[in-house]
């Protein structure tokens, strides 16, 4: 129950298409806590935010904090209290947001869940000024933050689980996404393999240069990134094209001019083990035998039993 509960507590607030939208208020005490809420509340009230009213947080900034409130106490979606203003770096548009959560019952106090302990901090969070990746209110609380910082937000669980909660998020780290692959560009590729060159921009193309495919999975870098190393736990934020073995291509993030988000759950096996153990920023060639990949079912413009070749862009792992 723990894990699933903050596992949907920080899809409810810290994923980026949520419907909750927030400004920046409060402070590190109960006398600035609340003097910061009346300071703020009519700015709140112009852009249709609930505050918390009567909730603290005590500790060092950017550790775990001490919440107090008198329970039992109720809360609404859409609401919202910044608990401790931090004193790292300033959120920025384009940062991807690293924060720890704590899952807080209203109704006793009692923790539910937290990140803390196993250091398993939630990075889905991109700053954006786009209303359809992000709502404008839950950009300008980000926006008026620092690293560091606490805010609690209220979830009423009430028509589901029956549990309504405060979900404590504290943002300790920062990150952006790059824009294509980075870094160095390998010199031992397996000649017989499809042949890629790119466009300024990064885009891909290929020149399939006789390829019958392959049995077993083919994961080459193309370019070696100096990122994190990517864990198969994980999700990625991508950019790709993929082809079949004729060079018919089937699917393109740089056509939509967008790059992609893919938890390693939700893919075919061969991104899922062809991706893992590469580093942030490296391009790499995927070839994917028919088992990694949707084997003998058709998948819209891919056939059934068909090999898969990707060139895929490692822009970020959370």
């Amino acid at each position: 129950m723990r894990k699933s509960l903050l596992s949907k507590a920080v899809t409810a607030v810290c994923a980026t298409v949520m419907c909750l939208g927030v400004t920046a208020c409060g402070g590190n005490s109960s006398a600035k806590s609340d003097k910061s809420n009346s300071d703020s509340s009519s700015s709140s009230e112009k852009i249709g935010m609930h505050q918390i009213a009567g909730v603290t947080a005590k500790g060092e900034l950017g550790k775990k904090p001490t919440v107090s409130f008198k329970t039992p106490m109720t809360v609404e979606d859409n609401s919202y209290v910044v608990l401790q203003k931090g004193d790292g770096a300033q959120i920025e548009d384009g940062d991807r947001v690293c924060s720890q959560g704590i899952a807080i019952s209203v109704k006793d106090g009692s923790e539910l869940a937290s990140t803390w302990e196993k250091n398993t901090p939630n990075c889905s969070t991109v700053v954006t000024s786009d209303t359809s990746q992000m709502t404008e209110n839950y950009y300008k609380i980000f926006k008026s933050l620092k690293l560091n910082s606490t805010v609690a937000f209220g979830v009423n669980d009430s028509n589901s689980s029956g549990t309504s909660y405060l979900m404590v998020l504290t943002l300790v780290s920062k990150s952006k996404d790059l824009k294509k692959a980075t870094g160095e560009k390998v010199a031992d590729i397996p000649a017989d393999l499809p042949k890629v060159t790119l466009a300024k921009d990064g885009k891909p193309s290929i020149d399939m240069n006789g390829y019958k495919g392959s049995d077993s999975l083919v994961s080459q870098d193309l370019i070696k990134g100096k990122g994190a190393v990517v864990k198969d736990t994980q999700s990625v934020m991508a950019h790709y094209t993929g082809w079949l073995l004729d060079g018919t291509q089937f699917d393109s993030s740089w056509d939509r001019g967008q790059s992609s988000a893919f938890s390693f759950d939700s893919v075919i096996k061969g991104w899922k083990q062809g991706l893992a153990g590469h580093t942030v920023g490296s391009q790499v060639l995927l070839v994917v035998p028919p088992s990694l990949g949707y084997g003998n079912k058709d998948q819209e413009k891919i056939p059934a039993n068909s090999t898969l070749v990707f060139v895929v862009d490692i822009l970020a792992a959370y």
